[in-house]
């Protein structure tokens, strides 16, 4: 998945980029809400992590801008305030969640993937698709009594492709989904983690097809 990190702290930035990043997922970092319009403008997202006091404005403020301008993009709030006031208006606002700073990492993560289930209209981390069920939670994907344990980018792609199976995806749209614009993307890297990932499809009833020169689509055997 592709977040946008909104955050005017470089320490707490690299902090939860690095961790978020060892989950799979690309981060682009913002450090003012002007900087934050710009990548929204450039690239599709799959999360906000937004701080409400930053130095050219208050997030909460853009939250609702954003809302008014009907964008549905998830957004965690990142608030110093322990207020039950505060924390409730950010969530009348439209924000989808919060979390009190200074917070917990692994909580962090916990309420990203909790959102983005929500997001996704899922109930739990599971799925059950083909012959497999694919488990985000735990990483796996279980074919009969084999689980077979997924890489973070395994996972974010099958994730991608899971969200609708049977469409096409491109290649440039994976590589928007899965790698920030910090990252230096080669032109393979998106065959070596659909090569990856079809070998743990391997026998589990789903083929992961490549459509030569339009991309890539999840469909049963």
């Amino acid at each position: 998945m592709r977040f946008l990190l909104v955050e005017d702290s470089d320490d707490l930035a690299a902090a939860v980029a690095s961790r978020l990043a060892m989950d799979g997922h690309g981060v682009d970092r913002a450090a003012t809400l002007a900087e934050a319009k710009e990548y929204l403008e450039s690239a599709p997202y799959d999360l906000i992590l937004l701080d409400i006091s930053l130095p050219d404005g208050d997030g909460r403020e853009f939250l609702a801008r954003e809302r008014g301008a009907r964008r549905e993009t998830p957004v965690i709030m990142m608030t110093a305030s322990a207020s039950v006031n505060d924390r409730v208006n950010t969530l009348d606002q439209g924000a989808d969640d919060y979390i009190t700073k200074p917070f917990d990492f692994a909580e962090l993560q916990a309420r990203c993937r909790a959102v983005l289930r929500r997001h996704a209209g899922a109930a739990d981390s599971r799925l059950q698709y083909a012959g497999f069920t694919f488990d985000a939670l735990a990483a796996t994907l279980t074919v009969g009594d084999e689980v077979r344990e997924l890489r973070a980018r395994e996972l974010r792609l099958l994730e991608i492709l899971l969200s609708r199976p049977g469409q096409i995806f491109s290649k440039p749209h994976l590589i928007d989904r899965l790698f920030s614009f910090d990252e230096e993307v080669s032109d393979n890297a998106i065959e070596v983690y659909v090569g990856r990932l079809r070998r743990k499809l391997d026998g589990s009833g789903a083929r992961l097809e490549t459509m030569r020169g339009v991309g890539y689509r999840l469909i049963p055997e």
